[in-house]
């Protein structure tokens, strides 16, 4: 649905973004993260057809965001990090003015109203003004607005910022309704825990160049996590590292605070662990793969550099 190849955005001889191949599939939810000023605000402004790019290529179902620029704007929504809003407006008014924008045909007007309130369950704020709402129903008004003209894709740039805990809670869970709906989403965002149970792949951007692209546990693999797992037992954990130690397997077995942390040789995959403790006599409470944080994925791939 996105497919970017060899893009490239220069101010001068600053690289805002360098050479950047990407592509994210129809019905994906793919976090965009990086450190401020890594590039992502400038990758998305392009694909919203808001900057034309310096070299590269860069299309959305299809369709090129320089030379097609109109079609390109039918099928996405964009939600900038930040959004002015219109606050002498009622919330209803406010929609009506960007449905106009679309062109929708003034009959069918009310009804998408209607549904995209619903929606981001702003339907009570109907006729309160854009002013009146917390900066919560403020961002869920946004989504409302981007989804006036129900586009295929949704290009999102920080929707969570500023928000508190229940107003982030709400936006994660209508973006997970809208990816049920069939919507494409490109997510930038700070709050790495809230993408990591969003998103089913990410690319993280550094210097204005992507250096990740993939799942959690690609990720995995490449800070070399997808061989080792933790086994908890009722009691004898020195022990049951001992026996775990002796699998062909098995590179490494220790007990660190009553948890056995197993390390597998190079090349395996799997090991007979439960099975091996269980015919030992020990009672198993636990064994599951040594899981990665975003939030320290995040730290050891990037330098912490800008441009």
């Amino acid at each position: 649905m996105i497919e970017i190849t060899n893009l490239s955005k220069y101010y001068g001889r600053l690289g805002a973004v360098v050479g950047l191949n990407l592509h994210i599939a129809p019905g994906e939810i793919f976090g965009f993260i990086g450190p401020n000023g890594a590039g992502k605000t400038t990758t998305m402004r392009v694909l919203a057809t808001l900057l034309a790019p310096t070299a590269g290529l860069a299309s959305i179902d299809g369709f090129n965001v320089v030379k097609q620029g109109r079609e390109v704007r039918r099928r996405i929504g964009y939600m900038p990090d930040f959004m002015g809003v219109y606050d002498d407006l009622k919330v209803f008014e406010y929609l009506e003015f960007f449905a106009a924008a679309y062109k929708i045909p003034l009959r069918q007007r009310a009804a998408i109203i209607d549904g995209v309130l619903e929606l981001t369950d702003l339907t009570g704020k109907r006729a309160a003004l854009v002013d009146s709402l917390s900066r919560g129903m403020q961002q869920r008004l946004q989504l409302a607005r981007v989804l006036v003209h129900d586009p295929k894709v949704l290009i999102l740039d920080e929707p969570a910022s500023g928000l508190d805990p229940r107003a982030r809670i709400e936006i994660r869970e209508l973006l997970k309704e809208l990816k049920r709906m069939g919507k494409t989403i490109m997510i930038s965002s700070h709050i790495l825990s809230e993408l990591a149970e969003l998103c089913d792949r990410f690319g993280i951007i550094e210097r204005g160049r992507l250096i990740f692209d993939g799942t959690l546990d690609e990720i995995r693999r490449r800070m070399g996590l997808q061989n080792k797992v933790r086994v908890r037992v009722a009691d004898r954990p020195e022990e049951a590292a001992a026996v775990l130690a002796a699998l062909p397997q098995v590179a490494e077995a220790r007990v660190v605070q009553d948890t056995v942390m197993v390390t597998l040789a190079d090349g395996s995959t799997d090991a007979p662990v439960a099975e091996t403790l269980v015919r030992g006599g020990f009672r198993l409470l636990a064994l599951q793969p040594e899981e990665v944080k975003l939030d320290d994925a995040f730290m050891a791939l990037t330098e912490g550099k800008v441009q």
